[in-house]
């Protein structure tokens, strides 16, 4: 089976959902004209990062009622998308999340689980954190959702990985931070670990990050796709808005995982017996 997914690295309007909602229609519409089934936008994409004490003024609950999820369900009649927003629960918590949607329904929403607070960041000043990994059917398969620092932390896709994820779409607002040789080192982080993360858990991984400025930090974009033999198979531009569009065959995971049978020999019993006599140190 092969499905071409989309990734729209765009620059967000910090609090204005309203004009974030409407370029994310817009894109909608040119990836499904272009032959997108699929599209995933970056971290808090319907918000803006920064929030701080706005953050409960421009949360959404991810249910057809709701004014802003409303046409995004419509929209994806068209062609599944991925969208980033503040959720607000029933008690009134609000967490960084994105939802897939699919054929006009709600069919997953992840909360971010890391919520970094140190250096730049401040988030769980503000957000609540979610509180698990669970990868989900769609009509390309089983795929696993992970926000930002989720994807720092190499238990979050192997959690994603041992509960059936083939596809893993990665969203992020990544600041720029540190230089290289030739690109922003925070940037060749995230490219290395993403590759990293393709090639041991046989998989592919999609990422989009956001591009932009806000409140002083530069987010650079360069969003990127892997196959499962740890290939990139497309990138965004850095520093740039853009549509990007890549074909999918499914099929590589099979001609991967005869070659390299990892997810074959994978003990997680070993790892729970490790973890068990670890945590009775404690």
């Amino acid at each position: 089976m092969k499905f071409t997914l989309a990734l729209a690295q765009i620059s967000t309007r910090l609090g204005d959902v309203e004009a974030n909602l409407e370029k994310h229609l817009i894109l909608a519409r040119e990836a499904a004209q272009s032959g997108a089934e699929l599209i995933v936008f970056p971290e808090l994409s319907l918000t803006g990062y920064v929030l701080q004490d706005i953050a409960a003024t421009v949360a959404h609950r991810p249910v057809a009622e709701d004014p802003v999820f409303r046409p995004l369900l419509q929209a994806s009649n068209d062609l599944d998308m991925v969208v980033g927003f503040v959720e607000e629960d029933r008690r009134y918590r609000y967490y960084i999340a994105a939802a897939y949607l699919s054929a006009g329904r709600v069919v997953h929403v992840h909360r971010k689980v890391y919520l970094p607070t140190y250096g730049i960041f401040d988030e769980r000043r503000y957000f609540a954190a979610g509180d698990c990994f669970r990868a989900f059917e769609t009509r390309f398969g089983r795929v696993g959702m992970l926000i930002c620092e989720d994807f720092w932390h190499v238990s979050s896709p192997y959690a994603l990985w041992l509960d059936g994820a083939d596809v893993f779409l990665m969203t992020s607002a990544s600041p720029g931070r540190g230089v290289t040789d030739e690109i922003l080192g925070s940037a060749q982080w995230v490219q290395d670990v993403n590759r990293a993360y393709s090639g041991l858990f046989t998989s592919f991984f999609a990422h989009a990050n956001r591009v932009g400025f806000e409140d002083g930090l530069n987010f650079f974009g360069g969003s990127t796709i892997f196959d499962p033999d740890g290939r990139m198979i497309a990138r965004a531009p850095y520093n740039e808005e853009a549509l990007t569009l890549c074909e999918i065959d499914l099929a590589q995971l099979r001609r991967t995982r005869v070659r390299l049978p990892l997810l074959r020999d994978e003990r997680p019993e070993v790892l729970l017996k490790a973890l068990q006599r670890i945590d009775a140190l404690k």
